[in-house]
């Protein structure tokens, strides 16, 4: 009896230790998940994803709300015009305007031009009181009166040559003396001319300018009773602002498509809202070494006188017309220092593309490698596709 009972509790004994072993076995062991539980969850994210990257292309799951917000569409061929856009300058003609230098010095005794006041060729412009010009007429006087003595000393020694009572010395020296004296005398008639007088014009101190050119005084630096002794400066400038330039400087680069006689459309800052046309009339020969620019001036009718020298404006060049393909501005994005479009390939299937662009026409742009007329791109919010 005694025996049986040892044996039944060796035997409880051993079944506890059994039990506990393999509680404390299960409390150190992690559970293995189901087989194909980490490919499920996979999928399900990809599912769940705006967008899924295959390789080179990006793809749009079906639940993407992308779908929704993309727009694509075909790539347009359209004739563009290459413009160019170039601050100028509106300036006088230079072949129009003089600045009028008095060639002598002299009180001013009386303006008959002010400032604003229209001119026209011969016009008297201001009047000075020279004694420039009294001694001009003085010279003027004794050359001529030189010239008549060493002609009639001339004549004299002719005579007594042919009569063989002169020497052949004193009829040389006459005639040298006859020959300075037309000299001296033509000298001093010319400096007249150039004054705009003549010997039997008179022989006063009052020097009247005329203008060589019809116009408008646009500057006026004398005054009336004032004395004008520089014969350098301009005292009064007339313009003729009935053509006026448009002045701008094109880059190197951009040479090639300006030409002479082509259209050009004006926006001039005083007249917002208001364009003009022009056509190139002269392009520079040398190019500016600091700027790397050319010059290239515009003829603009100013009949009106609306155009003032010195105004800012915009200069827009006309560019020959060519077919091209050409994108909404919406489909570039920019990437780093490249733009690129979104190429549909199929469904919901795209492909970034670098391209490069060119010039722009309204709310399109041209194309000028990297796509063809024809292929469907995102048109708007690809950047939402964009890494």
């Amino acid at each position: 009896m005694k025996k049986n009972t040892l044996s039944r509790k060796a035997g409880a004994l051993m079944a506890a230790g059994i039990i506990s072993a393999g509680i404390l076995s299960g409390c150190g062991k992690k559970e293995e998940p189901a087989a194909g539980t980490d490919a499920a969850s996979s999928a399900s994210s990809a599912s769940t994803a705006p967008l899924v990257r295959d390789g080179a292309y990006i793809r749009l799951p079906a639940s993407s709300p992308l779908r929704k917000t993309i727009t694509v569409a075909p790539v347009a061929e359209l004739s563009i015009e290459r413009a160019i856009s170039v601050p100028g300058t509106i300036e006088a003609d230079a072949a129009r305007l003089i600045k009028v230098v008095p060639p002598v010095s002299g009180r001013i005794v009386q303006l008959n031009k002010r400032l604003g006041d229209t001119v026209k060729a011969g016009d008297a412009l201001f009047s000075l009181d020279s004694a420039d010009l009294a001694s001009a007429y003085s010279d003027a006087g004794k050359a001529q009166a030189a010239l008549n003595l060493s002609k009639r000393n001339l004549q004299r020694q002719r005579d007594l040559a042919d009569a063989e009572i002169a020497a052949r010395k004193d009829l040389e020296q006459a005639e040298s003396d006859y020959a300075q004296a037309v000299s001296e005398a033509d000298r001093a008639k010319s400096r007249l001319s150039q004054l705009g007088a003549s010997l039997g014009g008179g022989s006063g101190r009052t020097y009247q300018l005329r203008s060589p050119i019809s116009g408008k005084v646009i500057e006026l630096t004398g005054s009336q009773g004032g004395f004008w002794n520089d014969t350098n400066a301009p005292l009064m400038t007339v313009a003729d602002l009935s053509t006026v330039w448009l002045a701008a400087s094109i880059q190197e680069k951009d040479l090639p498509l300006v030409f002479i006689g082509q259209s050009a459309k004006i926006a001039v800052n005083a007249f917002e809202g208001e364009s003009f046309e022009g056509k190139v009339r002269y392009i520079g020969d040398v190019l500016d070494p600091d700027t790397r620019t050319v010059k290239v001036r515009i003829a603009i009718d100013n009949q009106s006188s609306r155009f003032k020298p010195g105004m800012f404006a915009k200069v827009v060049f006309s560019g020959q017309a060519h077919a091209a393909p050409a994108v909404p501005a919406s489909a570039l994005v920019q990437n780093g220092f490249n733009t690129r479009v979104f190429v549909e390939k199929s469904p919901w299937v795209y492909e970034p593309r670098i391209v490069k662009t060119g010039a722009q026409a309204g709310n399109n742009v041209e194309i000028l490698s990297g796509l063809k007329a024809g292929e469907k791109i995102v048109a708007k919010d690809g950047v939402l596709l964009n890494d």
